[in-house]
């Protein structure tokens, strides 16, 4: 592998590829890639060259999901870069959305509230100071002590508990997700205590660089969901290649016949991945793509 600068990640220093990833390069039917940190840039912004890579994929056959744990109503980013299906899975599979009509929610795989409702339970003790907030498919509502990360002005402010006791008939919103902070705990100190705690009710997982923990279903994530679109499809996981940056991407990495980590990976989807490619913001997802296209070529000029 040919190495170049190194790249500080948010748990120590990773050394990133600049010329070719790391890894195999198969002829795949579906790729799937994770948003933030790995096919956006920083500035959150997908570059011309990304455009132009994911463009030439649909192109040439191969669908593209874009896997992520934002909601719908933060995907504007990318809506315009979709194509054929228009799909997206959004909230750490919690969701499936068409981003061709307008983000309508086509799957939800809710959190039952009673389950959110036992995590918060379990983290309350487990880790005193932890301040919560529930992502609903019709938007956000969190505690008064829950950090201002991207305040919704929508938002109604109550405690978890009172949140997530309102009505369970038909006509409730469906929770997605039960976001949980610490102010003091390290990130991964507090994704391994909460899962030690609260993993018997739910699925918790990470993403951001803050102690900030995404809990979803028992068995939902990013990778599960992608399962059931991919067998709808007729796609074999050997038939996918998957990108990502952090601990929420493991088990999508893992599952995937082919896996990317960014050059500014966490060190848990190093591990996970079968191949390393640059980071987010020297276009790590392109360069695999535009690698795959030309060695298909390649071989259909053979």
């Amino acid at each position: 592998m040919v190495r170049s600068s190194a790249h500080i990640g948010e748990d120590g220093a990773v050394t990133s590829a600049s010329q070719r990833p790391d890894g195999p390069i198969p002829a795949p039917r579906l790729i799937a890639t994770d948003l933030d940190g790995t096919l956006l840039r920083d500035d959150k912004s997908v570059s011309p060259r990304t455009v132009a890579a994911l463009a030439a994929a649909e192109e040439a056959g191969i669908e593209v999901f874009f896997v992520t744990g934002r909601p719908a109503r933060w995907m504007d980013v990318v809506a315009d870069h979709v194509h054929g299906h228009g799909l997206a899975i959004c909230a750490n599979g919690a969701a499936v959305v068409d981003l061709h009509a307008g983000r309508e929610f086509v799957q939800v795989r809710a959190l039952p509230r009673n389950a959110a409702l036992s995590v918060v339970e379990a983290l309350r003790a487990a880790a005193p100071g932890t301040s919560f907030a529930v992502e609903l498919t019709t938007g956000i509502n969190y505690e008064p002590d829950y950090p201002p990360f991207f305040k919704d002005p929508g938002a109604r402010l109550a405690t978890a508990e009172e949140l997530l006791h309102e009505a369970t008939d038909e006509s409730a919103a469906p929770v997605l997700k039960l976001l949980a902070h610490h102010p003091e705990i390290t990130p991964d100190e507090f994704l391994a205590l909460a899962r030690s705690a609260a993993g018997e009710y739910a699925s918790i997982t990470r993403s951001s660089p803050t102690s900030l923990l995404e809990i979803s279903g028992h068995g939902v994530s990013k990778a599960s969901t992608l399962a059931l679109c991919c067998a709808e499809r007729g796609i074999t996981p050997d038939e996918v290649v998957a990108f990502g940056d952090m601990p929420n991407d493991v088990e999508m990495l893992s599952w995937a016949g082919t896996s990317y980590a960014m050059g500014n990976a966490h060190p848990d989807v190093i591990t996970a991945a079968s191949g390393r490619t640059v980071a987010n913001n020297e276009d790590g997802v392109a360069l695999v793509i535009e690698r795959i296209l030309a060695e298909r070529l390649a071989r259909h000029q053979a």
